[in-house]
């Protein structure tokens, strides 16, 4: 039975495969906890009780079984831990049958679980405790379909890694031109660019030995992922400037920086607010106060590569003569540090990243204000 067909078959009886179903119309939240070969599914009520449980291999037919068992409910709400390495395919399966789909962070899970009457940490437990926390937190970001910001992202994280493997090549190749010919020396960064590596090839011809051997494929391996990595900057660049004119206009975001603020935000509509955004990459300090003096200490947490695309564009604004030049040089008159008027710049910055993600989706034709995930109802 195609995946799509799931969500009209006729027939809301209780499934024999599970002991409860939905009364009256009652909001049941199913957990997902996500493994390489097996998926753990429980169901609760909304008072948190365990009313089922399902384990299924992490494989299409097994899709199809957690569908047809979810089918048995009545309204439906799943909650799935997000480890979308893990899960994809599932949240994909899981959004085309028509249901609504939420994450549920790692860490959200810890606490459920120490409070929890029964003890132990197995997959029913951690899967009861994604749904737990669905219950808890009524702002919990919605999964989506992938789109082109999934293209963005995994361009990016293969250049990275290309990125990576041509530096490690090129500090062993620094070594053995020095043992060759000091003369050989290469500037910073001048094994990026094709010339020099053609040059090198050149004067490697005329050094015999099996070092001289070894240097030029080091070389070559230079050249050939300092193509591929040419030409996955073109391809990210056409991506970006089609999907982000706006974020592109923020002065000091480069192409790259926004690549990496699409790929890691996904779908901007997910977050609730600017300050949801701002808890996100980790630009919205943390209170830790008590009494009537108010204090905040910086947040070491958030996704740490969005942060460090942020930061990268406080420092481009800073060394400009623009608003952001203006306004970190207001922080310093008033007693700021470098570090915390940059810090505040940083936070100015993401607000406005967030309103540019907002109206590029405005823009794709995206809605701005999309409705909280809304339960399935299956029954009669």
């Amino acid at each position: 039975m195609p995946l799509a067909r799931l969500r009209r078959a006729p027939g809301t009886g209780r499934s024999p495969e599970h002991p409860a179903s939905s009364q009256g119309g009652t909001l049941i939240v199913v957990g997902i906890d996500g493994h390489k070969n097996t998926h753990t599914l429980v169901a609760v009520d909304p008072l948190g009780k365990r009313l089922a449980e399902l384990t299924v291999a992490a494989r299409p037919a097994g899709h199809l079984k957690a569908l047809a068992w979810l089918h048995g409910f009545g309204s439906v709400l799943v909650a799935v831990e997000d480890c979308r390495h893990l899960t994809r395919r599932f949240e994909a399966d899981l959004l085309n049958s028509g249901h609504a789909v939420v994450r549920v962070h790692t860490r959200l899970m810890a606490g459920v679980r120490r409070s929890a009457r029964e003890r132990g940490k197995s997959d029913p437990i951690d899967a009861e405790a994604v749904a737990r926390v669905a219950l808890r937190e009524p702002d919990l970001p919605k999964a989506c379909l992938d789109g082109p910001s999934r293209d963005i992202k995994l361009l990016v994280d293969h250049r990275r890694t290309l990125v990576a493997q041509r530096t490690a090549i090129g500090n062993k190749l620094r070594w053995f031109l020095h043992e060759l010919d000091p003369e050989l020396a290469v500037a910073s960064r001048g094994l990026r660019r094709l010339c020099i590596l053609d040059h090198l090839a050149q004067a490697l011809i005329q050094h015999p030995g099996t070092l001289a051997a070894i240097a030029a494929e080091l070389v070559a391996d230079c050249r050939r992922l300092s193509e591929r990595i040419n030409a996955l900057e073109s391809q990210i660049r056409r991506l970006v400037a089609a999907r982000a004119p706006h974020l592109l206009a923020i002065p000091g975001c480069g192409v790259l920086g926004a690549a990496v603020i699409i790929g890691e935000a996904a779908d901007a509509t997910r977050f609730v607010s600017k300050a949801a955004f701002a808890r996100f990459n980790g630009t919205a300090p943390i209170p830790v106060w008590s009494g009537n003096k108010v204090r905040v200490r910086l947040n070491r947490g958030g996704n740490r590569t969005v942060n460090h695309a942020l930061h990268m564009i406080a420092v481009t604004q800073v060394r400009g003569d623009g608003e952001g030049a203006t306004y970190f040089a207001k922080q310093l008159t008033i007693g700021k540090t470098k570090t915390e008027a940059l810090r505040l710049l940083r936070r100015r910055i993401s607000d406005r990243v967030y309103r540019a993600l907002l109206a590029d989706q405005a823009d794709l034709g995206q809605p701005l204000n999309p409705p909280p995930p809304t339960p399935v109802s299956l029954a009669a």
